[in-house]
């Protein structure tokens, strides 16, 4: 039986010892497309004002974007997570174009490059790959669909303090409690105190000390958390992202629709002409979207609405004809079978985007502070989700793990049909008669009749 040594490291290897890697396949397809297109140069003329000449060694622009790419299309959270990736996998090295006797970037350098580089050249990545989508065709900008989720921020909810005192939730309980006569309360007794205040954690008095831009909201499992409100705008007609925001968890869908739809006319314009000519509209969204103001705001733009109404008891619209005209011809649209095969649509297309950005691609729960930080990585994320929808157009795969199971899948396919076409050739089916014209049959007499009711034809 053998025994384990340690291994002394040779003193020389020459380069053509060095392990390589065929690459993976959906890696290189991504890269040819981006070289194709001129990706390199775009983000290296659109960054060289955030580079200096001198100073240590930098993150090319490429590769920076690249890393975030990885980020959505592998699933990762944290930029610590890329960051291992990208130095444990050949194939990932190749993708970023790092040599063999290159390290792997830093956590560090990616958080300090995502630092320095500015909102709008995050939105101009964005841009541009949605403007690639639109020379394709996949990009209408005609009918477009709005819902929003929450993201959970990177910050506990036992940190809040006061805004007026800067007191913590602890402390602020002592001082309740003292003040009502309890001299030394215990945690027994607070507990019991707070359990009898009502809106206990109002973000008009709290707020997170390490991200402020984080708001005390419920979450889709019905608890309490510190979160960020994330709004979409999905092209129904093919299922591109023309449009991601980034705004407070507290805000009313009623109020935040405007500044999504604002960027989604923005990104429909600035695409390619490929685009319909129209542009932007229609508009569909489900019940917490609708109210008076906002159709009566689509009406006097020009959109055609197709907001789910919320169930509401008889209404009275004494000196409000402009609104009752604006939610009546709502109505009559949603009821429609254009109305209902746009939401049926909209459920689908919309929980596609929140599943592979938020779900699968790990941006559920940030680990980022602060909007503008968190906006960076969607709109990079949303940038992979647009250039997913290009690979499957072009190869049928869209995302690197939907390889895995390709070639067992299609050794089955095989497998089912082969019985199929052994029968066939042992058993071959006779040829059939072809169809005898259609004749009147009521000169005929009954029998016959009877007798060519029951013919087959074959």
């Amino acid at each position: 039986m053998g025994k384990r040594r340690k291994r002394q490291e040779d003193l020389w290897v020459a380069t053509m010892d060095l392990p390589r890697s065929p690459g993976h396949p959906f890696y290189e397809r991504v890269n040819k497309i981006l070289e194709s297109q001129g990706f390199d140069s775009f983000v290296e003329e659109l960054c060289a004002k955030f580079y200096a000449e001198d100073g240590r060694p930098s993150l090319l622009p490429g590769r920076y974007f690249r890393l975030l790419l990885i980020g959505y299309f592998e699933g990762l959270d944290s930029e610590r997570g890329i960051a291992w990736r990208a130095a444990d996998s050949l194939a990932i090295r190749t993708f970023l174009g790092l040599g063999l006797d290159e390290g792997g970037p830093d956590h560090s350098t990616i958080s300090r490059t995502r630092r320095r580089l500015d909102l709008e050249t995050h939105r101009a990545v964005f841009t541009w790959v949605l403007d690639r989508l639109s020379s394709r065709g996949l990009v209408v900008g005609r009918t477009i669909a709005v819902d929003a989720t929450t993201l959970e921020a990177n910050a506990a909810m036992r940190s809040i303090v006061r805004r007026d005192t800067g007191e913590s939730y602890h402390e602020f309980l002592t001082r309740l409690a003292k003040a009502s006569g309890i001299k030394t309360p215990t945690r027994e007794v607070l507990a019991r105190l707070d359990r009898r205040r009502k809106k206990k954690a109002s973000n008009d008095d709290w707020q997170s000390p390490s991200d402020p831009d984080a708001k005390i909201t419920k979450m889709k499992d019905k608890r309490t958390h510190l979160a960020h409100k994330a709004e979409h705008a999905v092209d129904l007609d093919t299922g591109a992202l023309v449009a991601v925001t980034l705004q407070d968890a507290d805000k009313d869908d009623r109020v935040t629709i405007e500044k999504t739809l604002d960027e989604a006319d923005q990104q429909i314009d600035s695409a390619s002409e490929r685009v319909c000519k129209a542009g932007l509209s229609e508009v569909v969204a489900d019940k917490g979207y609708h109210s008076d103001a906002a159709l009566i705001s689509f009406e006097e733009t020009g959109l055609r609405s197709y907001i789910s109404e919320p169930e509401r008891p008889r209404r009275r619209w004494q000196g409000r004809t402009r609104a009752r005209s604006a939610v009546y011809a709502n109505r009559r649209r949603i009821r429609g079978s254009r109305g209902r095969a746009l939401h049926r649509l909209r459920g689908e297309r919309i929980e596609r985007s929140f599943a592979h950005m938020y779900e699968t691609g790990g941006m559920r729960r940030t680990h980022l502070r602060g909007h503008e930080n968190i906006l960076k990585r969607l709109l990079v994320h949303a940038g992979g989700f647009n250039l997913g929808l290009l690979l499957r157009k072009l190869t049928g795969i869209g995302k690197p793990r939907a390889l895995q199971g390709l070639i067992s899948s299609m050794f089955s396919l095989v497998l089912r049909l082969w019985p199929l076409r052994w029968r066939h050739s042992v058993h071959p089916q006779p040829t059939a008669r072809p169809l005898q014209p259609l004749v009147d049959h009521s000169a005929r007499s009954g029998a016959a009749q009877v007798a060519m009711g029951y013919t087959t034809g074959c």
